[in-house]
């Protein structure tokens, strides 16, 4: 009896310190810097627009070097993964609340901000399929919307004002 609680005990302490910690956090520490990941995201886009532009050069050589090619189309695909990382993981489990219907001016500016982190993980997924330029644009106009909903009245000033 005596051996089957110590080993049960060490078995519970164990898997307490075999969890894996993970960053940037879903538990409530209050280290936030929503503007950073504002400007990540803009890299992101940056970054895409460099590798679509660098795409299409590439495409249209006389000698296509196709090594250039897959790296480029490799790198716009990360990026377009990350931004979407970002917006799920960071801005819609942690970051934008809930507000009830019954709450009219903090529902209309939640469901504009979840409108905009909808199109701007849909424009990276179609960046992802694509080299048209437009969704850079597109994805650009989203954050920017999303942006102005997210820090307007809303509190989020966290990163933004210092």
């Amino acid at each position: 009896m005596k051996k089957s609680l110590i080993l049960t005990s060490l078995i519970t302490i164990l898997s307490v310190f075999s969890i894996k910690a993970y960053s940037h956090c879903e538990v409530p520490c209050g280290i936030y810097n929503d503007q950073l990941r504002i400007e990540l995201i803009k890299e992101h886009i940056e970054t895409i627009n460099k590798a679509i532009t660098s795409i299409i050069g590439i495409e249209s050589s006389d000698s296509i070097n196709y090594n250039q090619l897959v790296r480029w189309i490799n790198t716009k695909d990360d990026h377009a993964n990350k931004i979407q990382y970002i917006v799920q993981q960071y801005f819609l489990t942690q970051r934008v609340k809930y507000a009830a219907p019954s709450d009219d001016e903090k529902y209309k500016t939640y469901i504009s901000q979840l409108t905009y982190l909808h199109q701007l993980t849909v424009y990276a997924m179609k960046a992802k399929q694509t080299t048209n330029v437009k969704y850079v644009t597109d994805m650009t106009n989203a954050l920017t919307g999303f942006e102005k909903a997210y820090f307007k009245n809303s509190g989020h000033t966290h990163g933004a004002d210092g």
